[in-house]
């Protein structure tokens, strides 16, 4: 059973947060093929062309996950969401290098809206997760590391039914254990927005990782939500 949901301190200092959830059971992750890489590619080319010189600051969603960031005390400049750390790597090395299936189908659609999308591995993953602010006994280790910190009091955490933190800073950084890899088989889908447009683009970025997903990582079973503040717990 999959479980993923947002604790009422979270909604009540953000309540503009939109959540889609997606969780698929019997994936296949491999290296992306040529199709997914052409599409991958061109993708980049598109949103390059579409941002032009426009700062990423000013670009809308990216601003409002700046604003959230300042709202939990983080400094958005240091520690940046990872749509807006994708998208700045875009912009100044010209390409995003091709990961695996399940990460580049993920980066692409990250590209495309400006919005952070995660894919958690569930092995990785103890009960649900749950959004919500860290009081700092928490574990996290971060990817390609085995070192256990502790997510500074007050930040917005992924954290799972045994405080294992899966993401930090909201949507900042992935954990080690919840990252996907080659045999990957279940995974959660998270993309999130903070804009009055957010319900309009989280669903259908939705709509384009379930796409994506059923062309490229075959899962048997998949199943999606938007999550906001009237309806902010997802089960499967």
């Amino acid at each position: 059973m999959a479980r993923f949901a947002y604790d009422h301190e979270v909604l009540e200092r953000f309540p503009k947060v939109v959540g889609g959830v997606i969780h698929a059971d019997g994936v296949t992750n491999r290296p992306s093929p040529a199709e997914l890489t052409a599409v991958f590619r061109a993708e980049q080319a598109s949103v390059q062309e579409r941002i032009g010189e426009t700062p990423l600051s000013e670009l809308p969603t990216l601003a409002a996950w700046r604003g959230v960031f300042r709202g939990f005390g983080v400094n958005p400049t240091k520690y940046r969401s990872a749509a807006e750390a994708l998208l700045r790597r875009l912009t100044k090395q010209g390409d995003l290098p091709s990961i695996d299936a399940l990460v580049d189908l993920a980066n692409l659609v990250s590209i495309r809206y400006a919005l952070p999308v995660a894919v958690f591995d569930q092995r990785g993953v103890v009960g649900g997760t749950t959004v919500r602010l860290a009081h700092g006994g928490e574990a996290w280790a971060d990817l390609g590391s085995s070192t256990t910190e502790h997510p500074d009091p007050g930040e917005v955490i992924f954290c799972d039914d045994e405080e294992r933190v899966s993401a930090r800073r909201w949507c900042w950084r992935q954990s080690r254990a919840s990252a996907a890899r080659e045999d990957t088989t279940e995974i959660l889908v998270t993309v999130e927005g903070h804009l009055e447009a957010a319900p309009v683009d989280v669903d259908r970025a939705i709509r384009d990782l379930e796409a994506l997903l059923g062309s490229y990582a075959a899962p048997a079973t998949v199943y999606a939500e938007v999550l906001d503040a009237t309806h902010p717990a997802f089960t499967r």
